[in-house]
């Protein structure tokens, strides 16, 4: 996936989690902000090293990782 190609999974940084670009920004950190409402917009102002490729490529990676396993939800 092209997109993936941002995201880094390094040891030394972030203790491993995946990355974008070798920044100590993780793709959670990013999906977390989206989820509690925030735009790409916004997410991009907070952050002005981030670019909207880089918003792209961690959506890609939780929808990508997401599909990896299948864990059974609780019903209520």
């Amino acid at each position: 996936m092209k997109n993936l190609e941002r995201i880094t999974l390094n040891p030394d940084i972030m203790g491993g989690k995946p990355c974008i670009r070798g920044l100590r920004m993780t793709v959670g950190t990013i999906i977390g902000l989206l989820a509690s409402g925030l735009t790409n917009d916004e997410v991009l102002k907070m952050y002005p090293y981030l670019a909207p490729e880089d918003i792209l490529a961690a959506l890609s990676y939780a929808a990508w990782r997401s599909e990896e396993i299948e864990v059974p939800l609780a019903t209520a």
